[in-house]
Parts: structure tokens; C-alpha cells; sequence
């Protein structure tokens, strides 16, 4: 599907609030407790998601004024204040992430039209115009709402955010074709005439994976394969795990 600046700052707007209550929920000790990425706490997380806050809001303050303004002074200053966050109080760390996320907003909410189509350059190199950011952050808030482990799933999330969501880790994923593997088709059973295919080395039959949007969308996340079905030659099949998504 084709998705809008609209869509993205709506999409944007739903995740932080999700991220928020999600939050809001944590106390001292569960802030400390693992959050479903590997290595790293929920305190980690929430630090995290403030710090890419300020990160992007500093690509809207380049778009803005012109004056290249990077996302990180330097990727080991980034790991190094998530580091920092994830030993400060977790009832800071609820504040820092709502402040920093309502100041981003407010930025956006101050570019003209032109400012939108200003090329900014992300923490990866890539050059993207401003309207790009929203997108940026949506992904981070959404996809880290369910990391956190309080019981937010891919199926709490927008079918509309899911189904952009798979199309951009698609067009990842399609770079580089999964190794040992065939193509994988991923065909949603609750959404009429949806797939994508993930390219493989081998060329032999496909493998089909299926299950609801949800489910296939924590897939092609790298967050899982409950909830699917694996099929190759009408044969019931392992589902080929995939390498790390970002």
C-alpha cells in the first residue's frame, strides 16, 4: 500500500500514545526487568526511544533551518546515553520520553511545505527528504510498544500501519536473498489478496507462510513465527527463520 506524511504522523501519534500507557504501567522494578529484545531492559528501551526522539526531532531542526543538524554526535554517543538511561530512575525516564516525543511533535507541526521536501541525512547515511521522518519514528514507537513486554501485541496495532510496515521490511529484506533457502511467499489469511515474497537462493518450490497480518508482520519483524503455518508442495514445512530486520 502507499502511505502518505498523513498517515505516517497519524501512525506516529497512535504508537507514542501506545508507548506512553505501556510506560505508564512500569514501576521501579518492572522498568528494570528484561524488556523482548535480548540484552536489553525495558529501562534500555524507554531510553532509547527518547534519545531517537530527540535524534529526529534534530533532522526536523535541519529541515527547518538548513543548517545540517545529525541525528547522533557519533553512534558511540547514541549506545553511550542509552547505556546512561538505563541506570536513571524509571519515573525520569517516563518523563524524558514524553517530553522529548511532545517536543518532536511540535517541531513537525512547525515545517512549511517546503521544509517537508528538505533532504536530511539519517543516522545510517541515507539521504531522505523531512517528510520521511514520521515514518522513521512511527517504526520505532510501534514495533518497541510490543519490545517492551507489557502486553501490547502486533494485533493491537493498525492493519493500515501493519501492512506499510511489511512493505518497507520487504524491500529490506529483498536486497539480499535468504540463504539455504527458497522464495517465501507470506500470505495473510485475514486480509483478501495480500502477499509479499521474500527471495531465496535456492530455486526450488516456494515455501508458504500463512497466518493472520499480525502474526506475519512480528515474522517479517524478526519477532517470532507464532501463529503461522509453513507449507511447501502442499507438504506442512518448518517456516525458515530470518536474519535480523534492523
Amino acid at each position: 500500500m502507499g502511505r502518505t506524511l498523513d498517515d505516517a504522523r497519524r501512525w506516529a501519534s497512535f504508537g507514542t500514545q501506545v508507548c506512553r500507557d505501556a510506560i505508564l504501567t512500569l514501576d521501579e522494578d518492572t522498568f528494570a526487568e528484561p524488556s523482548l529484545l535480548p540484552g536489553w531492559t525495558r529501562k534500555h528501551l524507554v531510553a532509547h526511544l527518547a534519545a531517537n526522539a530527540e535524534a529526529v526531532r534534530n533532522l526536523a531542526t535541519w529541515a527547518a533551518t538548513g543548517v545540517p543538524t545529525p541525528m547522533y554526535s557519533s553512534l558511540e554517543q547514541r549506545a553511550a546515553d542509552i547505556e546512561a538511561g538505563s541506570h536513571a530512575a524509571g519515573a525520569d525516564l517516563a518523563v524524558w520520553f514524553a517530553s522529548t516525543a511532545t517536543a518532536l511533535a511540535k517541531a513537525w507541526d512547525g515545517l512549511s511545505d517546503g521544509a517537508w521536501q528538505a533532504p536530511v541525512v539519517t543516522a545510517q547515511g541515507r539521504t531522505v527528504p523531512a517528510s520521511e521522518t514520521p515514518w522513521m519514528r512511527t517504526r520505532e514507537v510501534m514495533v518497541h510498544a510490543v519490545d517492551l513486554g507489557t502486553g501490547v501485541t502486533f494485533a493491537d496495532l493498525p492493519a493500515d500501519f501493519l501492512e506499510a510496515l511489511c512493505d518497507d521490511i520487504v524491500a529490506k529484506r529483498a536486497t539480499a536473498p535468504i540463504a539455504g533457502s527458497p522464495d517465501i511467499d507470506i500470505c495473510p489469511t485475514d486480509v483478501e489478496g495480500l502477499s509479499w515474497k521474500l527471495p531465496g537462493s535456492e530455486a526450488t518450490a516456494p515455501i508458504t507462510v500463512t497466518g493472520p497480518l499480525a502474526a506475519c508482520t512480528a515474522y517479517l519483524a524478526g519477532r517470532g513465527d507464532s501463529h503461522l503455518s509453513a507449507s511447501r508442495d502442499d507438504h506442512t514445512t518448518p517456516i525458515p527463520s530470518l536474519a535480523a530486520w534492523l
